[in-house]
């Protein structure tokens, strides 16, 4: 039976998380060797369960009606040769000696159950790969045909195009403590127990890489800053800075979308498949009062927002941060060395009749647009309330600031900085995107070029010599604003 004082995987997995968030190794393999004696016991009882109804059954078909996974010829060899190596007397050697490896099967059957049981990666472009890997990326969105006659020359340019992404997938290395007694209950439950450990592996190093990693020997988080014009140092991709969200009203979630609704190229595009991440506590303690309303029948609604949206709780992010984006615009890619071998290893011991093995795991990812995900400040979120009260215009916020300015890949002069309203920059292109991102998600958004106003996030056309692009803020309050400057001189 399972000790009462056992912790379950979801604390289990917090627990890891915040390891990995402070790099501490020690905490790491305390929650690790958990998660492996909770596995551990969780198939022994099922074992147990499952032997105890199967005591005069032994036909494989049996055995697939009852839930448990059939293995292939080779996965069988496998597992019935990986437990002869493992039981050994001297496994390392064994190992080493080994004359097979991992079936693909195997490591696909990992993936399939990531892509569809994983709360984030389920939700994300998540592709099962080798150890590198190629792809072509479509660097426009939204294109509209032009209609005419035959005859006619053309007379509108399509900038759609594509570029090659380099996708070298880095290393993940985890540990499975095996206990000896487990290599009795046979190949398919072997199976079982490596399957979930790779799964929790994966699951875990993938997801904190995914929501925050910097980019040097870890994936590219949705917090961080991509695209042309990024300035990447030592490896390390910058982090957006944080739009301030108080509530989560029509208004304000409608700004916030329209921020993602353009591409890097000013080009319009249809948002879906939109997740809200937020940290587990903050879930309970701030966007649950924020979402949750009461039906007629008296029931509560959960995570009821403006707009279609998945509510994702990670331990990966701090208390008082969020991700806002959309899941398909970000790629990630996992597989397995070719040598798909199970190592021995002395670098842990965790119990004496446990034997610890090594498996290399290479996974990446990254944000396909600088756009598609935006950095929220959810410290200061409000519950929903349906109580009815005066509000003076003085209460709403009174932030007129911006948090970036970017005119395409153009490098502004000075850098930007939210406090300084006057810039130049110098192109030799006919057009450029101008996307202005608010310090405040109630704030809106005027951009106008040589006076004629423009839709945030298209692109500008530029006269030669002198353009001005001027950018009003207007907070919240509906009063203060605050006007941002940019020279632009087309060559």
């Amino acid at each position: 039976m399972k000790h009462n004082d056992m912790k379950t995987r979801d604390e289990i997995r917090q627990a890891m998380q915040a390891a990995l968030q402070k790099d501490d190794k020690e905490a790491f393999a305390v929650a690790m060797n958990d998660m492996m004696e909770c596995i551990g016991e969780e198939i022994r009882q099922d074992y147990e369960g499952r032997i105890e109804q199967l005591r005069q059954e032994n036909d494989s078909k049996v055995l697939t009606s009852r839930g448990v996974r059939q293995l292939t010829s080779a996965e069988k060899q496998y597992y019935q040769k990986l437990g002869e190596a493992m039981r050994a007397a001297e496994p390392k050697q064994a190992l080493a000696n080994l004359d097979i490896v991992m079936p693909e099967t195997v490591i696909d059957s990992v993936f399939e159950d990531l892509r569809t049981d994983h709360p984030l990666l389920s939700r994300i472009g998540f592709l099962s790969t080798g150890g590198a890997i190629k792809m072509l990326m479509n660097t426009n969105g939204y294109q509209e045909a032009q209609w005419g006659n035959l005859t006619d020359a053309i007379i509108k340019e399509l900038l759609s195009g594509f570029k090659e992404i380099d996708a070298t997938l880095l290393k993940l290395s985890a540990f499975l403590p095996v206990c000896k007694a487990m290599l009795e209950l046979g190949p398919e439950w072997l199976d079982s127990y490596v399957r979930q450990i790779l799964y929790e592996a994966l699951a875990n190093g993938l997801e904190a890489g995914i929501v925050k990693g910097d980019g040097k020997e870890k994936p590219i988080g949705m917090m961080r800053q991509v695209g042309d014009g990024v300035t990447v140092t030592g490896g390390v991709y910058p982090a957006k800075e944080k739009i301030k969200v108080n509530d989560l009203s029509v208004k304000t979630v409608g700004n916030l979308i329209s921020l993602i609704a353009a591409d890097p190229n000013g080009k319009s595009r249809t948002v879906r498949d939109v997740l809200l991440i937020v940290n587990p506590q903050d879930y309970f303690q701030k966007v649950m009062p924020a979402t949750t309303v009461m039906a007629p029948d008296g029931t509560y609604r959960n995570d009821v927002v403006p707009y279609p949206m998945t509510i994702i709780q990670s331990a990966a992010l701090e208390r008082g941060e969020a991700v806002l984006g959309m899941g398909n615009k970000y790629f990630a890619a996992a597989g397995m060395n070719k040598e798909g071998r199970i190592e021995y290893s002395d670098q842990y011991q965790f119990l004496e009749d446990n034997r610890v093995y090594l498996v290399k795991l290479y996974a990446n990812g990254f944000p396909m647009d600088n756009n598609a995900f935006l950095y929220l400040d959810i410290s200061d979120l409000e519950p929903l309330t349906y109580k009815v009260e005066q509000v003076s215009s003085g209460d709403a916020s009174n932030d007129a600031e911006l948090s970036d300015l970017k005119i395409g890949s153009l490098s502004l002069s000075p850098a930007f900085a939210k406090t300084t309203t006057t810039y130049t920059a110098a192109t030799a292109n006919a057009t450029n995107t101008v996307t202005a991102t608010p310090a405040d998600a109630g704030a809106e958004i005027s951009v106008k070029v040589n006076g004629t106003e423009i839709d945030n996030g298209s692109a500008a056309t530029w006269k030669s010599g002198s353009n001005t692009v001027a950018v009003t803020v207007t907070a919240a309050d509906g009063t203060t604003t605050k006007t941002y400057t940019v020279t632009v001189t087309k060559s």
